[in-house]
């Protein structure tokens, strides 16, 4: 049985009192982001990482330094991670949740995503398989936001815990109806397959979709957590 512990979080308010906890590539990337909402949400992702990875480590969160350089240009806005540490980690963020996902040794994907936006047709045919259309269409109109965002959740957390992010298709991939527990039935991409993928759904809050995905043969166990800054 493999452990999961995911964290939830609302954003910071007082960001003067965490931006010592960034790096100074972070604190770049900090600035870079043009809305106040964007920067506190950044902010919560990696002042909430630093936090409870230093507590599985024992160490002080301001000793605690990520690499998240970019494996397609070296920038440094990759998802961020600890080398050569016996933690796992993907963070995830949209509208007022940040979220965390923590494993020890096993790869994992963690998205969160606010339900309460349109799911245009547009959007539908781009992330979802041909059998998923299906699904969604054959839904009641009402409830086929609901239906899509789930779908949705699912597949990003699937995609980040390869670590191939949007370089491996949306649709290359088709999941397990919303009313069903998650799962994935099939990929394009050999290196996915039914039997070492783990899915569960998660509960953000209301107006949100979340799902974390881990790449293991064995049975996860995911527990919930809410985290405030003392």
């Amino acid at each position: 049985m493999i452990d999961c512990a995911v964290w939830w979080a609302t954003p910071v308010a007082r960001t003067d009192e965490f931006l010592p906890l960034l790096s100074p590539l972070e604190a770049e990337r900090y600035d870079g982001y043009r809305q106040e909402l964007d920067q506190r949400r950044f902010l919560t992702g990696r002042v909430l990482a630093k936090t409870l990875v230093a507590a599985r480590l024992g160490i002080a969160p301001e000793t605690v330094t990520f690499d998240a350089t970019c494996a397609d240009c070296g920038k440094h806005h990759g998802p961020p991670r600890l080398p050569d540490a016996p933690v796992r980690f993907s963070i995830s963020h949209s509208g007022e949740r940040v979220g965390i996902a923590l494993t020890e040794d096993t790869p994992v994907g963690l998205d969160v995503e606010a339900a309460n936006r349109r799911a245009e047709d547009s959007l539908i045919d781009y992330a979802l398989s041909e059998t998923e259309r299906r699904t969604v269409h054959a839904l009641p109109e009402d409830e086929r936001a609901d239906a899509f965002f789930t779908y949705w959740a699912r597949k990003e957390a699937v995609l980040k815990a390869t670590g191939k992010g949007l370089r491996l298709p949306l649709r290359s991939i088709t999941l397990t109806p919303p009313s069903e527990l998650a799962g994935l039935l099939s990929s394009t991409d050999d290196s996915l397959t039914p039997e070492s993928t783990r899915l569960a759904d998660l509960t953000p809050g209301p107006g949100y979709r979340a799902a974390v995905a881990l790449l293991t043969e064995q049975e996860i166990a995911v527990t919930e957590h809410h985290w405030s800054p003392a």
